[in-house]
């Protein structure tokens, strides 16, 4: 029988974090999503108001969309992130106080971009309440 050669130096399929990220805050009225990529894209790690415990419309609020931006980045900070970009999308409330978060956590921001979508009179908005 054919003995198996042991091999001296393992590789674990876990990727780098790299030093420099994007942040991305999608703040919608119901919900905060916290994404943090590598700048090519790839996503290293995310969280939201609703993974964070908050149910309902309680998502929505400053202070879920904090404690989102909080867990998001606390695991890229353990591993070594440093500097980041931020893009924020979205009219919600969370807006604020997930910038806030980001930058009370310690990491370097490079620039600050809004990229909310706007229409260049697109489609026609639906009609108005009557409440």
């Amino acid at each position: 029988m054919a003995k198996t050669i042991p091999r001296i130096g393992s590789r674990k399929n876990t990727r780098r974090i790299p030093k420099g990220g994007v942040i991305h805050v999608q703040a919608s009225f119901n919900n905060t999503i916290v994404t943090i990529t590598d700048v090519r894209g790839r996503v290293v790690s995310w969280s939201s108001a609703g993974t964070c415990g908050f149910k309902g419309t309680r998502r929505g609020t400053p202070f879920a969309a904090q404690t989102a931006a909080g867990n998001a980045i606390r695991t890229v900070v353990d591993q070594g992130m440093q500097r980041a970009e931020v893009m924020i999308k979205g009219p919600g409330l969370g807006r604020d106080a997930a910038l806030r978060a980001i930058r009370r956590s310690g990491i370097l921001l490079t620039f600050v971009r809004d990229v909310t979508p706007m229409p260049h009179n697109g489609c026609r908005p639906p009609k108005k309440r009557r409440v």
